[in-house]
């Protein structure tokens, strides 16, 4: 492709996402990755679809919007990465994080998410391995999950089926701008010319934004998953402690670890999550895969007869106020960012290409865009550390 009327960096699923979007609206689209199909975080990540764990405002939104638009995109491209509309449990075991869930519970509810509190007994039914300590938790029957490695793989052949280009092993050495408008990039193999650049990089989308002569507060957070062997059929639902979303709206460095737990269509279990800011440190730490054994164990004891299979790890693309990156540079015209979204990435992928499509389009938005505006960031307080 010669002369492509957008070109997207990054072929993990928010890019594959968002390049699907754009060829949808009839622009020619070539993605560049330095690596394969969800080389980076997408390939990291456990295919979460989530509303549960978002409070009323602009992600909630996009999370609603993305959940639906994950089932229509399953439709439109012939599905083919196991996306199931498994439902969330969210539980507390304290009267404090009782207290929480609830408030949060019905606060969802005003903003349209279904919920359905359960009692202990509520909960045995649908989880009847789960330990009988807990007493209290909130069914979400609107998570789903996918796996990510298939779905970012299955949309990208629907890209290239529908006139888009996937060229991969090339490193992104320079965006390039005249008067501070974008006229392509540049790899360590070739240039591209285009009015258009959107960066879905991920953690890496920081350097991207500097490689513009522009600045974007994007750092990694590490985290470490457990896989277990393929088991029998333990757990029906994702069940995660109240604590998570906590952790995930900290900004705290330092290591946070919360249960969650769920099973996949192959069989096998995950167990996550932990969070730290340690850069792009990726060795494992023993500890903390202890933790997260520990925290799992306690919410489905059989789980301590069960094999573990691997461990694994990545790096969540963080900013700073919680909230992903979706827009136009603010200092580089044609230049739009899709990133940030930390771990959320895959659940609100699809959402994200229709929303950065539509402001590249300039069609009506499905929903206001300048929440996630990369502009706000501009004169701030925010430092990438």
């Amino acid at each position: 492709m010669k002369n492509p009327d957008a070109i997207v960096i990054g072929a993990g699923v928010v890019g594959a996402c968002s390049a699907l979007a754009l060829t949808n609206a009839g622009l020619k689209v070539l993605v560049i990755d330095r690596g394969p199909v969800a080389s980076g975080t997408t390939g990291a990540g456990e295919g979460n679809i989530l509303v549960s764990d978002k409070e009323p405002g602009a992600e909630l939104t996009l999370a609603m919007r993305s959940r639906d638009a994950w089932f229509e995109l399953d439709t439109d491209i012939g599905g083919g990465f196991e996306l199931e509309a498994k439902g969330g449990i969210v539980v507390s075991r304290s009267e404090k994080g009782i207290s929480n869930l609830k408030r949060l519970a019905t606060l969802q509810k005003s903003s349209g998410v279904e919920t359905i509190e359960l009692d202990r007994n509520g909960l045995q039914k649908i989880e009847p391995y789960l330990s009988a300590d807990v007493e209290y938790g909130v069914l979400y029957p609107k998570d789903a999950q996918c796996q990510p490695m298939l779905a970012a793989a299955q949309i990208m052949r629907a890209v290239k089926k529908r006139g888009g280009v996937f060229v991969q092993g090339e490193n992104v050495i320079k965006v390039n701008s005249n008067h501070n408008s974008v006229t392509g990039i540049s790899t360590d193999k070739n240039s591209y010319i285009s009015p258009i650049v959107i960066n879905a990089t991920g953690t890496w989308a920081g350097e991207i934004a500097k490689m513009a002569n522009s600045y974007l507060p994007i750092m990694p957070r590490r985290g470490f998953i457990l896989v277990t062997s393929p088991a029998p059929k333990l757990i029906h639902h994702k069940v995660y402690d109240a604590d998570y979303v906590a952790n995930v709206a900290s900004g705290q460095a330092d290591l946070q670890s919360s249960a969650v737990v769920e099973g996949t269509a192959s069989g096998t279990i995950l167990i996550g999550a932990s969070r730290e800011r340690v850069g792009f440190n990726g060795e494992l730490d023993v500890a903390i895969l202890r933790q997260l054994a520990r925290q799992a164990i306690s919410l489905f004891p059989i789980l301590s007869n069960v094999q573990l299979l691997r461990a694994y790890r990545g790096f969540r693309p963080y900013a700073p106020d919680h909230l992903p990156v979706i827009g136009e540079d603010a200092l580089i015209s044609g230049l739009w960012h899709a990133a940030g979204h930390e771990g959320a990435g895959i659940g609100l992928a699809p959402a994200t290409g229709e929303l950065i499509t539509s402001q590249i389009t300039g069609q009506s938005p499905f929903m206001d865009p300048s929440p996630f505006s990369p502009k706000r960031f501009q004169g701030s307080e925010y430092v990438a550390v």
